[in-house]
């Protein structure tokens, strides 16, 4: 049988709940057939990031090669890239491949407050990465950084700021709207045409670790099998939205959210 085809290329969670492994798992459960390329190893867990360990760029690049030329992908999703060099690698390989669905999760800031991509990669991501992206979805406080700007605070504010990160030469952006406190869920959805807003109910939990990457994983996911940006990103919404209600309370800290919850809601 023939099966659609995801590559994550981002960091390993020791963890479990975010990064490589959260990748996997949200591809299995929406049935595609998942690919790594890791970036950098994590010492982590509920409690926090205790180690960054990077990976060499002829790692990297053997990894990405091996898959890309046997394989393929049919959609990629980058996650944890650290540095620019490694961003610069990883745009290179996906023009060279000519990879059609490229999902970029602009990974900053670990939930825990370790920093995840170092200062002077910020502009190799917004030169190199963003340009080639298909969908780009960062949460508030990754926006602000993208943007130069402080934090936003408001739905209009977000809306301005879908549209200015699309003029960076994404072609469609998500705006997670996790953050802003008040009233409930709304991540914006922009083609560059409209902007919609994807409402859900705010679930009381703080077992939210990896919520970022299964999102974007799961848009992946739904790219590789034929879905448009705006389906994609409405079928990863109702995922993360059941693996939100159903989060696992295990560690001592954040737990992780639920993959296969979606089967049980």
């Amino acid at each position: 049988m023939t099966i659609a085809k995801a590559l994550t290329i981002a960091g390993s969670d020791s963890g479990g709940g975010a990064g490589i492994q959260a990748d996997i798992k949200t591809f299995q459960e929406l049935d595609t057939f998942g690919m790594s390329v890791i970036t950098a190893l994590t010492a982590q867990n509920t409690l926090g990031v205790h180690g960054v360990f990077p990976q060499s760029l002829e790692a990297i690049e053997a990894q990405i090669e091996a898959v890309l030329s046997d394989i393929g992908a049919d959609a990629v999703k980058t996650g944890m890239l650290f540095s620019a060099d490694i961003i610069g690698l990883v745009a290179q390989k996906l023009k060279k491949y000519s990879v059609k669905n490229i999902v970029v999760d602009p990974v900053m800031i670990a939930k825990g407050g370790a920093a995840l991509l170092q200062e002077e990669a910020v502009k190799a991501l917004i030169g190199e990465l963003l340009p080639i992206a298909t969908v780009i979805t960062p949460n508030l406080p990754e926006a602000a950084k993208l943007l130069g700007r402080a934090e936003m605070q408001t739905i209009e504010e977000m809306k301005q700021a879908a549209i200015d990160l699309h003029s960076l030469g994404a072609k469609n952006v998500v705006i997670k709207g996790g953050h802003l406190t008040d009233g409930p869920a709304i991540d914006l959805f922009y083609d560059g045409i409209t902007i919609y807003e994807l409402e859900t109910k705010r679930i009381e939990t703080k077992h939210t670790h990896g919520t970022g990457c299964t999102f974007a994983a799961a848009i992946a996911a739904e790219l590789a099998k034929g879905r448009t940006a705006k389906e994609a990103v409405e079928k990863a919404k109702s995922f993360i939205t059941a693996a939100i209600t159903l989060s696992l309370d295990i560690g001592k800290g954040i737990g992780p959210t639920n993959h296969s919850a979606h089967r049980r809601l």
